[in-house]
């Protein structure tokens, strides 16, 4: 089950070759990103610096609040005429992280995605519902236009209407579905509610957002399914930068468009195989945005072990994070975030709690705040008012439903340290 059995099965020597080829065009592309150009000069490199793949560590890491400081187009190395499409990830300040795509680009995208899914046997012959979000994040688009490619019928379901959802994959027929793994529980419930059987259903392929063994097993006892996982990043296509092959033991990245590192996230240093540390990526193919050495802050390892399927070396499935981003319901969170939309409302102060719950196996935000105590009037209705509009500004911001509680000035913990403003209770679940 190969889309493009050759470079999915190239030996190490002439994976390595193509590696170097594609590293060192990439050091020419970027030079028309004057971030990189700075970068390289000031590091004294220059593209003869580089000759072999080994050399990459002489590059200064790449950090998401570099791509920030860039908004919206400074890390575009082809003019805004190439550009065919934009995607943005949530920002800390407000301002988002903006992606470019060109036509090859989404192409390139496409073929990934269309790798993905023929490796775990996935057809033309099959029905494709793919419930996540097709807004600026790149959830759902790249998943779409790759199944296209297969030749499969896709349904843009997108999120939300669960039981539009589960009629659709009845009356359809749909083989394959493409959700978060929290929404497929909760899914699956709602069709037990329902009293109906999804019986059409083999494949599920779940990602976005932490999963466990315990997780996967019931999903597939509930919907019926071979759960699958997903790994990608918006800074790197999107989804589909690494994925389950039939064995399920970690992950295929696929080395020929991503030259991968793990780095102790404290010194920046390189790990060996079978040891954990912080993802760092180099894409390999990218024409409007390339990057050098990029950090994810996603926390896995290099597996020691060769596959069964003849494809190259896995990643583990990822355990966490090296920053504190937090991933609900598919959607990257920072506390600073929160922080930062809070502090524009004058009638809240700055202290704020944030806990992190799931219920019905779906992940729920509720965020504490105090009330400013020259706004605290204890009306009933002036409290009604300054919630709507609180939930309103964080939804905004974060694309996200919160649940807001407004408490009394003093009421919330102080901290003479690091605060501590987030208490992730899912793990109690």
């Amino acid at each position: 089950m190969f889309w493009d059995k050759k470079i999915e099965t190239l030996k190490p020597a002439d994976l390595q070759d193509l590696q170097l080829r594609r590293l060192k065009k990439t050091l020419h592309q970027v030079q028309n990103v004057e971030f990189y150009r700075n970068r390289l000069n000031s590091a004294g490199l220059k593209n003869t610096a580089i000759k072999t793949l080994d050399d990459i560590q002489k590059i200064p890491f790449t950090k998401k609040q570099d791509l920030r400081d860039g908004y919206p187009f400074g890390f575009f190395a082809v003019p805004l005429k190439k550009i065919v499409r934009i995607h943005t990830t949530s920002g800390t300040t407000g301002k988002p992280t903006v992606v470019g795509y060109t036509r090859k680009d989404l192409d390139t995208w496409a073929n990934l995605i269309a790798r993905n899914m023929t490796m775990i046997g996935i057809s033309e012959d099959d029905v494709f519902q793919n419930m996540v979000n097709y807004g600026m994040f790149t959830g759902g688009l790249g998943f779409h236009y790759g199944a296209e490619k297969i030749g499969m019928a896709v349904i843009p379901s997108a999120t939300g209407n669960t039981r539009r959802q589960i009629e659709m994959i009845r009356d359809f027929g749909v083989t394959t579905i493409h959700c978060t793994p929290s929404y497929a529980m909760h899914l699956s419930e709602v069709a037990e509610e329902m009293d109906i059987t999804l019986d059409s259903l083999k494949t599920g392929i779940f990602g976005a957002e932490p999963w466990s063994e315990t997780m996967r097993h019931t999903l597939e006892a509930r919907l019926g399914v071979t759960a699958y996982d997903s790994y990608g990043l918006s800074e790197l296509f999107g989804p589909g930068v690494a994925f389950e092959c039939p064995e399920r033991n970690g992950l295929h990245i696929w080395h020929d468009c991503y030259l991968v590192e793990i780095i102790d996230p404290k010194t920046g240093e390189r790990v060996s195989d079978g040891e954990r540390g912080e993802l760092v990526v180099t894409p390999l193919v990218k024409e409007a945005m390339p990057l050098l050495r990029y950090r994810t802050g996603d926390v896995t390892m290099l597996m020691e072990d060769g596959c069964l399927c003849s494809r190259s070396k896995k990643i583990q499935r990822i355990t966490g994070r090296s920053d504190d981003m937090l991933v609900i319901r598919g959607i990257n969170v920072f506390p600073s975030q929160i922080e930062h939309v809070l502090l524009k409302i004058p009638e809240v102060g700055n202290q704020f709690m944030v806990y992190i719950d799931r219920i019905n196996h779906l992940d729920e935000m509720t965020v504490d705040v105090e009330i400013n105590r020259g706004y605290f009037s204890g009306e009933l209705a002036d409290l009604a008012k300054l919630q709507k509009k609180v939930v309103k500004e964080l939804h905004d911001v974060l694309e996200l439903r919160t649940t807001v509680k407004l408490v009394e000035p003093g009421s919330l913990p102080r901290f003479e340290g690091k605060a501590k403003r987030v208490i992730d209770r899912r793990g109690d679940m």
